[in-house]
């Protein structure tokens, strides 16, 4: 009897150590999160920042104008950072239903990184994944589990589609920092201009859209890619946005959508509620 309880606990030992080496390695792609955000706090912990004004704006477009006052940008501080909470829903294909989701990333201006960290479940199993872009570099990778690598892309066409994201996220979240030197600006009409983001020679362009209150209402690009099987397909790619919320005294949009606008129809992947948003933060959420 005394030798079968030994072996029982032998056996347990070896299954809790085999369990607890999962559990952690499943953890890796939020390890890998946490340590290039704080990375990033590093980087710019040093810098300095000042009052976003009048003059810093006058070279802009009217419309973007009219936007950073309506948003409330102007008088406020610079932007060197910012942080932002979703939940939401996804779709992985067309002709699948919804996923429920949950999502927080970080960006950093002074050199331009975006790490987006994305939580679902498909069938009870949990789907992690990290959408970055930092040294002009894109890469999506996705794990089942945390553990069985779904995806893991990267090259020229991630490159492009991860820099016209973050120019997204500028431009919808982070207005303030619309006044960024690698942003040129094309007027258009009194409700619509053009944008142009060069990232180290990585160009990428959107048309805004605005509404006559000054809301951005629609971002359209036709620099990202769909993933077709194992090909990268461009495609025009928008994110109308509304319902204007105050955020800690400035007003975002707090629900949007990302659209692929395809040849066939509108194909609409993903919806998103913004939570929380917060500027020049010096620590991850809680």
């Amino acid at each position: 009897m005394e030798k079968k309880y030994i072996i029982l606990i032998l056996i347990f030992l070896v299954i809790f150590l085999l369990v607890s080496l999962l559990l952690n390695k499943s953890q890796g792609i939020r390890r890998t999160y946490e340590t290039e955000v704080q990375e990033g706090f590093k980087r710019v912990d040093t810098l300095e920042t000042s009052i976003l004004t009048e003059s810093d704006i006058k070279h802009l477009p009217l419309p973007v104008q009219r936007y950073l006052y309506y948003v409330g940008v102007v008088g406020k501080e610079k932007i060197i950072n910012f942080g932002v909470i979703f939940n939401g829903e996804m779709k992985m294909d067309p002709k699948k239903g919804w996923i429920k989701i949950n999502a927080e990333q970080y960006n950093f201006v002074d050199n331009p990184t975006r790490l987006f960290f994305i939580k679902a479940k498909m069938f009870g199993i949990p789907i992690i994944g990290l959408d970055s872009y930092k040294q002009s570099k894109g890469n999506m990778l996705i794990k089942l589990g945390g553990l069985l690598t779904l995806a893991d892309a990267s090259g020229p066409e991630m490159n492009i589609g991860e820099a016209v994201t973050l120019l997204n996220d500028m431009c919808l979240m982070a207005p303030a920092t619309l006044i960024d030197p690698r942003i040129q600006w094309e007027s258009i009409d009194s409700l619509t201009a053009k944008a142009i983001f060069n990232d180290n020679g990585c160009i990428v362009s959107a048309t805004l859209y605005f509404n006559s209150k000054g809301e951005l209402t629609n971002f359209v690009t036709g620099d990202r890619f769909m993933t077709i099987g194992n090909t990268y397909q461009k495609a025009q790619w928008s994110t109308p946005v509304r319902d204007y919320k105050d955020f800690k005294g400035f007003k975002l949009f707090s629900y949007g959508e990302g659209i692929w606008n395809l040849p066939e129809g509108d194909y609409c992947y993903a919806k998103f509620n913004i939570m929380e948003v917060n500027y020049n933060s010096k620590a991850l959420h809680p």
